[in-house]
This record gives structure tokens, C-alpha cells and sequence, in this order.
């Protein structure tokens, strides 16, 4: 990577590009990906600034392959910049900063992806609701996040994107996901009236942003922004580098310039469950974390094809992570539970009582009568002592890549009252529990039936019927096939 230029540097750039031309004739530079230059009240004169500066941007900087944003920052800062060499050079300041945990530019699709993948998990906590309105509608989740930038950065009008830009340079790329949260919780008051009209919402949610006058001035957008309880900047990066891991594993590597559609879909086209239609599971696939998401479903362990037990359940499920536990009612209701960490867990704890263990990403849902996910609003994640598993079929797998260690990892069990989101087992049933707050979810040892109640921890109400006898129940966790075709099974 190239340090920040001495402001003379852009001379030299530009005489080595064009000569004495004043207008660059050039097509757009290809990390750009053929996006437009935002006017941002910019005359001719100043828009030809603009791309002639986004040549001189890639020819330094030549690893920077992806960087959509750019056009808009540099039209901003141009505004407030003495000449072309200025702006070239507080922009490039932007592009070296260093700081992992306050970086400003993603330069590459991967990073890029990743980010992306960081806001839909944010989303998914900030904004519930969303995220069931979209994948009940079978349009694409991760083209709508894909976005999420770009609405600061392009759709909103200029004199948000200025005062964004004002608080952006101060703090870093935190704020992007602050504003970009705050305008996705006013969209779904808007939409949430007229959804049945909406027909793309990529589409639907570029308008709205560049009509957020409408519904908000900037000022209170930023304060709205503001008073979200967002996580730290080492909790970000933390998250951004799992999501980050888990596209390389999905094959997308640093040099990759833009997204596979292949590589992309989960595909439920095929997906067939005894409990679940195909929409329900697409709903529960957007609501765990971007990371698992990626990998499509397969069903670990179903008591219509194996034995009812507790003892066939863990030898199908151990060794699994995360996995998905849905289960149907002889009263047709559907709910379960995303379990975010082996169950396999329960065995390193010397207790003959209730063992708790489990990370804040856990969360429990009902599907039938209603859908609904419950969850403590939160971003830290308590994680266990880190260890090295392996899967039955052989597959290893790193708990630092699968469990993001926001807090620091104990040496002692968690207690009840300590535990967070957590499963909880004792050797004779399995309980989904929030330790003294109520047991949101528990199953008899032969699987035929079970209990829930109101659980603290995840401030839910009962799943379904306080006692109820099970139809059917399955454990699902992720799959995908690496480039040579291997199955790894999470």
C-alpha cells in the first residue's frame, strides 16, 4: 500500500495521465464499477475535477480494485478543498489511514462485502422487522444491504451527505453504519403501511433516502443516528473480520473485483422440511448472523428419519456450529431456537445440575401463528474458552472464526444468573434458557414433548402453548462446497 502523497505528487499524476489536456476523455476507473459522479451542486468544470482526480486516485493507489464511495467523497471534499492537488491529497490521507478500528475507506470487494455483512448484522439487531418484511418477499437480502452505503453516499441529498461527511472525518467509519441504521429504522415506518405495494425494495429505499426530507431534517437524522447503543469500534472490527473470514471460505479472495452471483444465493429451490416451508426457512436464514448465513441449510438431525431421543439428537447435532433448531406442535404451531454454540459444550463443565454456556448471537423465534424473533438487543457476545473441534464427518473448525470473542473469554463457567442467551443442560432434557429469568424453551429427554414460558433473557413471551407434544422436530446447521468441491459441514 502507498503512504498519503506530498501534494506536488498530483502534478506529477496528472502530467503522466493527461498530458496538457484539461479534460480528461478517460472512462471511469474500474474500481469505481461504473458508477455515476454525484453532481452534489457541482458545476462542469468541477465534475470533470472530480473524475480527473479519480483517474489520479487509481493510478496511486493501483491495489484499490473496489471503492464505490469514492466518487461521492471526493465531490464532497472538493467543495471545501482550495484546488484539485488539495482534495487528491486529503482524500488519499483517507485511503492510507491505518487504524483498524477506525478505518474510513474499504478498498477491495471483499472488505467492501464485509462491511456490508456487518451492517446487515447491525440491522438485524436495530432494526428488527426489516429483515422479515424483505426475505418474506423472496427478494435478495444481501443486494439490499449491499446498498446500505450508498444511501449516505449517493442518494441522500447534499446537505445531509455534507453534515454526515462533517461527522464521518471525526470518527471514522462507525457513524456510516449509525446514519445508515437510522435511516433503515425510519424506511420501516414507511414502508411498513404499504408493503404490499413495494415491488423492489432496493429500488423503494434508494427513493426514500433521497426523499428523507420528507420524513426527517438532518439534524435529527444524526440525532436519531446518535442515540443508537452501538457496540465499540474493536467489537466492529472483531465482527467485520468474522464476516470477512467467512467470504473467504465462500471463495472470495482479496484480488476479486466483483460478486459472483453463483457464490451469492443460498439456494432453497431444493430445501424440503417437515416442519418448515420454504419461506418460513428463508425468514429464519435472515435473521441469524451474516456470516452463517452465506451457507445454505442442511438438516442435521429430523425425528421423522432418526430415532426419538436425546441420545440420537446429540449424536447427530455434536460438533455442529451454529445450528437451527425448529420444532412443530400437534397444534401446528412452528417455533425454535438459533444455537449458537456446540452442544458438545455441555460436557466441559463438571456440573451434575443445569450447565450454561451459549453467546449473545443466540435467539429464539416462532414461525406459526405469527413470526417473531426475540433477542436482547446487544452486540457484545459472551464466548466460552476457545478450543479446536471436529466435525463427525472430519470437517475441523476454529470457535475464534465461529464465535466472535467481543469480551474477553472466561475460565469460569457461567452461572445462572450470569448467563447470556444461553442453552443450559442437564443430563436427562435440554433447556433454552435465560437462567433465573425462565426457561424460554425445554424438551423432554424422548422428544415427544416439552414446555416454554416467559424468559427474561431474551424477553420473550412462551413459544406456544405452555405444555405442548412434538410432531416433528429438526436441527439444522450450514454447508458449502469449497473450490475443489469438498463438503464442509458448520
Amino acid at each position: 500500500r502507498c503512504a498519503a502523497p506530498d501534494r506536488d505528487v498530483y502534478q506529477e499524476v496528472t502530467k503522466k495521465l493527461f498530458g496538457e489536456q484539461k479534460v480528461s476523455t478517460h472512462p471511469v476507473p474500474e474500481y469505481m464499477e461504473g458508477g455515476e459522479i454525484p453532481r452534489y451542486c457541482l458545476n462542469k468544470a468541477g465534475l470533470n475535477s472530480v473524475k480527473k482526480i479519480l483517474l489520479c486516485l487509481g493510478k496511486y493507489f493501483p491495489d484499490m480494485n473496489f471503492c464505490p464511495i469514492l466518487p461521492a467523497l471526493v465531490s464532497l471534499i472538493l467543495h471545501f478543498s482550495e484546488d484539485e492537488a488539495e482534495c487528491f491529497y486529503s482524500i488519499s490521507r483517507l485511503i492510507s489511514y491505518k487504524d483498524p478500528n477506525k478505518r474510513y475507506i474499504d478498498q477491495t470487494f471483499l472488505t467492501y462485502r464485509a462491511s456490508c455483512m456487518t451492517f446487515g448484522d447491525l440491522a438485524n439487531k436495530y432494526c428488527r422487522g426489516i429483515r422479515k418484511l424483505i426475505a418474506s418477499s423472496d427478494q435478495n437480502l444481501f443486494e439490499f444491504y449491499s446498498d446500505w452505503i450508498m444511501w449516505i453516499f449517493a442518494d441522500l441529498p447534499f446537505t445531509y451527505a455534507i453534515r454526515v461527511l462533517d461527522v464521518y472525518l471525526l470518527e471514522g467509519y462507525k457513524v456510516l453504519y449509525r446514519v445508515a441504521l437510522a435511516l433503515l429504522s425510519l424506511y420501516k415506518v414507511s414502508v411498513s403501511s404499504r408493503v404490499a405495494d413495494v415491488e423492489d425494495f432496493r429500488r423503494d429505499m434508494k427513493s426514500f433516502v433521497q426523499n428523507v426530507a420528507r420524513h426527517c431534517t438532518a439534524e435529527k437524522l444524526l440525532e436519531k443516528a446518535f442515540m443508537i447503543q452501538m457496540a465499540t469500534r474493536r467489537e466492529l472490527n472483531l465482527l467485520f473480520n468474522a464476516n470477512m473470514d467467512s467470504l473467504m471460505q465462500k471463495g472470495v479472495h482479496i484480488q476479486q473485483k466483483r460478486w459472483v452471483q453463483a457464490v451469492q444465493m443460498v439456494d432453497f429451490s431444493t430445501f424440503s422440511s417437515s416442519v418448515v416451508t420454504r419461506t418460513e426457512m428463508r425468514v429464519v436464514w435472515a435473521w441469524i448472523p451474516e456470516r452463517f448465513a452465506l451457507f445454505s441449510p442442511i438438516r442435521l438431525f429430523s425425528t421423522t428419519e432418526h430415532n426419538r431421543s436425546l441420545d440420537s439428537f446429540y449424536s447427530h447435532v455434536e460438533g455442529h456450529e451454529p445450528t437451527v433448531l425448529i420444532l412443530k406442535t400437534v397444534d401446528e404451531e412452528v417455533c425454535g431456537a438459533f444455537l449458537s454454540t456446540d452442544v458438545i459444550e455441555r460436557r466441559k463443565h463438571d456440573s451434575e445440575g443445569l450447565t450454561y454456556f451459549g453467546t449473545g448471537e443466540s435467539f429464539v423465534f416462532t414461525l406459526r401463528p405469527s413470526m417473531e424473533r426475540y433477542q436482547q438487543t446487544m452486540v457484545n457476545i459472551m464466548t466460552r474458552r476457545l478450543s479446536t473441534l471436529t466435525c463427525p464427518a472430519g470437517t475441523p473448525q476454529d470457535p475464534s472464526y465461529l464465535t466472535i470473542p467481543f469480551t474477553a473469554p472466561s475460565e469460569e463457567p457461567l452461572c445462572a444468573k450470569d448467563a447470556v442467551l444461553t442453552w443450559c443442560f442437564s443430563c436427562v432434557f435440554p433447556v433454552l434458557s435465560g437462567g433465573d429469568g425462565g426457561h424460554a424453551l425445554c424438551l423432554h429427554a424422548d422428544l415427544e414433548g416439552g414446555s416454554t414460558e416467559p424468559c427474561d433473557t431474551f424477553k420473550s413471551i412462551p413459544l406456544c402453548r405452555g405444555q405442548f407434544k412434538i410432531q416433528s422436530l429438526e436441527v439444522w446447521g450450514s454447508v458449502f462446497l469449497s473450490d475443489s468441491q469438498q463438503l464442509y459441514i458448520f
